[in-house]
């Protein structure tokens, strides 16, 4: 059963702020959008740190990439971010002629890929894909190993998603009302799947539970494969 989108996403390509003075985006911007073509209906920011010291725009143009290229994904093998990493990395493998390499590290809502990309060489040669959380964890941490505002800038619009609301097949309601109705029967007793804490979707039930007065208990996954996995095993009622 789906629904109404509750939220729509873009995704932007991003580079480093701290670039030893020089402006990277007018440089790299160009390079990347043409990813925009590939229409992939998912939400991400890519982000990448290019501070390069001492090397002119020209002579980083010509040169660049000049060896494999990483993009971390800060959630599990299988999920919308995952997809569209390994999606993108095979047009930009063949489009510059050098690999580029998905590495999943999912874990502390985004936050542990995220802070490895912050840490890695800041050469250009690592990306990093994010979600909703890479906007709204700082609001939700008392502290993060990394800025994002400061350390990171975008480059180029990715994609879009909306996002849906769905239950497993074995739920006993074919609308919201009568879902909302349900779960105001048992208040307490359904749950609700996301891709963790901070997530669009955790927020946006959130959201939905203000909204109707339901009483729904979340259950935070590491990325959306797993919860859509259990979601349609019957482990958990609504994502």
């Amino acid at each position: 059963m789906r629904f109404r989108p509750t939220w729509t996403f873009a995704s932007l390509f991003c580079i480093s702020r701290s670039s030893g003075g020089i402006d990277w985006g007018p440089l790299l911007r160009p390079t990347f959008a043409s990813l925009r073509a590939l229409r992939v209906e998912y939400f991400f920011f890519f982000c990448g740190l290019c501070t390069v010291y001492g090397i002119s725009h020209s002579a980083f143009a010509e040169s660049y990439p000049s060896k494999p290229i990483r993009i971390i994904v800060p959630y599990p093998p299988g999920g919308f971010n995952d997809t569209l990493a390994r999606t993108l990395g095979q047009k930009l493998t063949k489009k510059w002629g050098k690999s580029v390499i998905v590495d999943n590290r999912p874990g502390g809502g985004t936050t542990i890929g995220t802070n490895l990309a912050a840490k890695s060489a800041p050469d250009g040669y690592t990306l990093l894909v994010v979600s909703f959380a890479f906007a709204v964890n700082p609001s939700l941490y008392a502290s993060l190993p990394y800025d994002t505002a400061r350390d990171f800038l975008p480059i180029v619009l990715a994609a879009t998603t909306p996002n849906l609301l769905v239950v497993n097949p074995g739920l006993p309601v074919k609308s919201v009302k009568e879902l909302v109705a349900l779960a105001k029967s048992k208040p307490g007793k359904l749950n609700y799947a996301s891709a963790g804490n901070g997530s669009s979707n955790h927020l946006s039930m959130e959201l939905f539970k203000s909204l109707t007065g339901v009483d729904l208990v979340h259950i935070p996954y590491k990325g959306s494969a797993p919860a859509v996995t259990d979601l349609i095993g019957g482990q958990v009622d609504v994502m």
